[in-house]
């Protein structure tokens, strides 16, 4: 189509609208969990679980529509997973803060990060990381989409003695997860298009029989969004006790959004010298639609690192994200049909996805251990804190710190100095 090529420029990067489509619900599916996984980490905060779920639809089509529209980026956006259950299990009840209040300090972290994107402030903080520290957070986000995967799908579970070990693999969703992979792969290998998609929907098929799957109708009418919609209370984040609050989301946030923007567009090849040409405008996209979230009734709404496995299936423009978008509002009415699709099916792409991001790691110069020593702090620190913006703060005070006892202080950028010290006063201060 003329228009759409012409738009998103998709002849420039070398891809067309059926790649596009196919990348977008490849996306999509490998997401779709969050429909129904924030609305139950919300609801044990006392929200109201369908009202919830209606936001979570609505903020990550709006997100991600802005992100696809203004930015031209194939990259999705939704409520993101660690800042829900920081929202719902250490503010609200562990702090004892009124969900409302809550919702006011996702709002007001919002509204600084729109202030800062606006003054290109934000930009020059990403555009300061080091080139080791930024490969190391494509491969740190790699270790964390491998970790969700194997997690999601069995092949990894909890254990009391050794925190980790491996689950039952004579278990159907492990084995059907296994050979989800297996066939990604290989199809992959031999260049067939829409790989990870067709993996999903094969092992979505076989949990309808020999899983614990099953289909529960098609189409439903949405709940209404008024108990969430507009309660946010910015007069209560405001107060004495939540100010902290509000800085630690700015944080989180803020490492978050920009090392998964980063992160998948290195792996989709969008990096221009190492830097992205319409950063700015990805980072606009990212804090408005924090506003929209909280105004509608959910946590931050950030960039998700499982855009990477569209990417992987040739999604290079934001007609990607379009596609996503305009499937989470069809989400409003066929809820039933999108929870059909286990974390089983969807482990496999995401542990492709992440089995090709390691290959970063060559990217490093291993022979300057004061570069690479933070990159692996950082790349190790994303997974084993299952926290994105844990490894990336680790990574940051282990840089600084190093430049610093080795003499070398003058290579490091103010900015760096600045966010290590923003990192350090978080843990030691914040305990949050």
């Amino acid at each position: 189509m003329p228009i759409l090529d012409s738009y998103f420029k998709l002849s420039a990067h070398q891809t067309n609208v059926r790649t596009e489509v196919v990348a977008g619900v490849t996306t999509f599916l490998t997401m779709a969990y969050i429909l129904f996984v924030n609305p139950a980490i919300l609801g044990d905060a006392g929200m109201p679980r369908d009202a919830v779920f209606v936001a979570t639809c609505l903020a990550a089509a709006l997100g991600t529509l802005i992100m696809g529209l203004y930015a031209n980026y194939p990259i999705a956006m939704a409520p993101g997973m660690g800042l829900n259950a920081y929202f719902a299990y250490t503010v609200v009840l562990g702090m004892h803060v009124p969900w409302q209040a809550a919702l006011g300090a996702v709002f007001i972290s919002g509204c600084l990060f729109i202030l800062v994107s606006v003054f290109r402030l934000r930009e020059h903080i990403v555009n300061g990381i080091p080139p080791s520290l930024r490969t190391a957070i494509t491969v740190g986000i790699g270790l964390f989409l491998a970790l969700i995967a194997l997690k999601g799908s069995g092949i990894v579970v909890a254990s009391p003695a050794t925190l980790v070990q491996l689950g039952d693999l004579h278990r159907p969703p492990a084995v059907m997860a296994i050979a989800g992979f297996l066939l990604i792969v290989a199809l992959d290998r031999l260049r067939v298009q829409g790989a990870i998609l067709i993996g999903i929907v094969a092992v979505t098929v076989l949990s309808l029989f020999f899983g614990d799957n099953a289909l529960h109708g098609v189409v439903s009418a949405p709940p209404s969004i008024a108990p969430t919609l507009f309660q946010f209370d910015v007069k209560g984040a405001l107060s004495t006790g939540i100010v902290n609050v509000v800085l630690v989301f700015f944080l989180v946030e803020l490492f978050d959004a920009t090392g998964t923007l980063m992160g998948v567009a290195s792996r989709a090849g969008l990096l221009v010298d190492g830097k992205m040409t319409r950063l700015n405008r990805a980072l606009l996209a990212d804090s408005c639609a924090i506003v929209a979230g909280s105004m509608l009734g959910t946590s931050s709404t950030t960039a998700y690192i499982e855009s990477a496995s569209g990417v992987q299936a040739g999604g290079r423009t934001g007609l990607t994200a379009v596609v996503v978008g305009l499937l989470f509002l069809a989400s409003l009415f066929i809820a039933p049909l999108a929870a059909v699709v286990p974390a089983y099916a969807t482990a496999p792409a995401l542990l492709f996805v992440a089995c090709l991001m390691l290959r970063e790691l060559t990217e490093v110069d291993w022979s300057d251990s004061t570069e690479s020593v933070p990159a692996a702090i950082t790349a190790l620190m994303v997974p084993f804190t299952y926290s994105i913006a844990n490894g990336i703060a680790c990574g940051f005070i282990t840089y600084a710190a190093l430049k610093l006892l080795t003499g070398r202080a003058r290579q490091v950028r103010p900015i760096v100095w600045v966010i290590a010290a923003l990192f350090l006063f978080k843990y030691i201060y914040l305990k949050a």
